[in-house]
């Protein structure tokens, strides 16, 4: 399985569970695979940069929310419509 298709199968188990919305906790867009491009522009495994992972345990829902639409971008995945 492609990393775009994991990020994507991630996206959609938070997305049908509601864990999107306003009043959910987002959870981490983490697949277990913590590798960085070569470039390190980005990490291969869940598509977020550098500066993402760091600000993720101190984010808000709403940056967390759009750091996941960032990242889906990236991986050249269409975003839920709750990230949109």
């Amino acid at each position: 399985m492609s990393a775009s298709s994991l990020i994507a199968a991630r996206a959609c188990q938070i997305s049908a569970a509601g864990q999107f919305g306003i009043e959910s906790e987002v959870p981490s867009p983490c697949v277990s695979v913590c590798r960085m491009t070569p470039d390190r522009s980005h990490c291969e495994g869940c598509f977020r940069t550098l500066d993402e992972i760091r600000a993720w345990s101190k984010a808000s829902g709403a940056e967390r929310r759009v750091i996941w639409a960032a990242l889906l971008r990236r991986a050249g995945v269409t975003p839920p419509e709750e990230l949109a």
